[in-house]
């Protein structure tokens, strides 16, 4: 099946409406089966790839990007042809060699450190997208955009994004970009999923104001939203905190799972569906494991949810009611 990109944000750059997540690839999947996910990834048409730097979880040796760079020098055209996105703010000083600089947090020292290493590891010479994994208040922002925009003119860095900000934080970087004449950032990676709507408060309302596209993470709620239920039937079971969570929504699971069989799909398509059909939304991140887990998400770009659906999903897992303050207040 052929995917119809979409815009990253406001920007022309046109990317996949479900973005490959690799968080995975090290850790829980091996670099061959990674190479063979990204492979897979590219031949079914998903070319919007998300890493960051602290992924692979050895600290200060970029794990993931590692992965990523070895499949890149593969040759074959596979880093033209990929929207690749990656992050940073984590810690990434070396073990047992403490750098105050390199240590959790941002700076323009750090961002731009940060980036080359990023830059040797993947094998390439730009990232398409460079994110702030997470806000870092304790930095002007005058300071951020200095040092990104530094990227941006060296030609190592294209589109600027941040990943975890409130709307508030979202609006005061923009409010300086736009006075600094600068394009600021083009879209935000927060938590988003039938479950967990917070983000519909004020993070939402601010990526439309600011034509930023959202990109949410953990879209199926670490599992929650993909028949976990129907899972347990067969025997299948996670952790001990995974479990209390099932117990804990169980009443709203056997709504969710239900109402998917009488769609007769999937319920992490319909999960991943959902996110697909607001507006504000690029692309939701999915985090395979496994080649099977990959092409069976392709299905969540067909289904198109009815109004009535909607509703009952809104019945099942109500949101904070709206936008604010609107859900909060008169």
């Amino acid at each position: 099946m052929a995917l119809s990109c979409r815009q990253l944000g406001r920007t022309g750059c046109k990317v996949s409406p479900l973005c490959l997540g690799t968080m995975n690839f090290g850790p829980q999947a091996t670099e061959p089966d990674s190479y063979a996910i990204m492979d897979k990834a590219l031949e079914v048409g998903v070319q919007f790839w998300d890493t960051a730097d602290v992924y692979g979880w050895k600290r200060g040796l970029g794990v993931t990007e590692e992965i990523i760079g070895r499949y890149f020098a593969q040759g074959g055209g596979r880093r033209e042809t990929v929207v690749l996105a990656t992050k940073v703010f984590g810690d990434m000083d070396p073990d047992g060699k403490p750098d105050a600089n390199l240590s959790r947090g941002l700076s323009a020292r750090k961002i731009i450190a940060c980036c080359e290493a990023s830059l040797r590891r993947m094998k390439t010479t730009w990232i398409d997208l460079y994110q702030m994994h997470h806000i870092d208040r304790s930095v002007p922002v005058e300071e951020l955009l200095q040092a990104f925009e530094t990227l941006i003119r060296q030609g190592k860095v294209i589109y600027v994004g941040s990943s975890n900000f409130a709307g508030w934080d979202i609006a005061t970087f923009n409010s300086v970009a736009k006075a600094n004449h600068s394009l600021g950032l083009v879209c935000e990676q927060s938590i988003y999923h039938l479950d967990n709507r917070m983000v519909e408060l004020e993070v939402v309302p601010s990526c439309r104001h600011y034509g930023l596209g959202l990109i949410p993470w953990s879209p199926l709620g670490g599992g929650l939203l993909g028949g976990a239920l129907a899972k347990r039937k067969e025997g299948r079971r996670s952790g001990e905190g995974f479990e209390k969570r099932v117990e804990e929504r169980r009443p709203k699971l056997e709504k969710w799972e239900a109402l998917c069989k009488e769609l007769g799909e999937d319920p992490a398509n319909v999960a991943l569906a959902w996110l697909l059909h607001n507006p504000v939304v690029t692309a939701p991140i999915i985090g395979p494991r496994t080649l099977e887990q990959l092409t069976g998400c392709l299905r969540a770009t067909e289904i198109k949810l009815s109004a009535e659906v909607l509703k009952k999903l809104d019945e099942i897992f109500p949101g904070p009611g709206g936008e604010a303050p609107k859900a909060y207040a008169w």
